[in-house]
């Protein structure tokens, strides 16, 4: 049973920073790409950024500039830095890894900035 393990979640002041780290319960070779999306209350849930086995990044509009995510296939943890917070980045954050077989997702980490 393949098992991602997000955390890092927490309060912030608006133009604050936090790193979520997304634990992969096998090695991260095993999946072909990894994402993060988040969904805020009332809204539909969003990709937010994505990262291949090879290092290739692509991120959503609204935080370009702000968020980087990363990977580290030694500890089998993808990281999302995200910096500048606003307001309107308060969600749950989830990770999501796609695999040969199929898709999984985490539990997800509560982000909430405050203005």
């Amino acid at each position: 049973q393949v098992q991602l393990v997000e955390s890092g979640g927490g309060l912030v002041q608006a133009g604050g920073s936090l790193r979520l780290s997304c634990a992969a319960s096998r090695s991260l070779f095993s999946f072909d790409e990894m994402y993060w999306y988040r969904q805020a209350p009332g809204k539909q849930r969003e990709l937010v950024a994505s990262i291949t086995t090879g290092g290739s990044t692509n991120y959503a509009d609204s935080v370009k500039g702000r968020f980087t995510i990363s990977r580290d296939n030694a500890n089998d943890t993808v990281y999302l830095q995200m910096s500048s917070l606003k307001p309107e980045d308060t969600a749950v954050y989830y990770c999501r890894g796609r695999t040969s077989r199929g898709w999984y997702w985490g539990q997800g980490t509560q982000v909430t900035v405050s203005s």
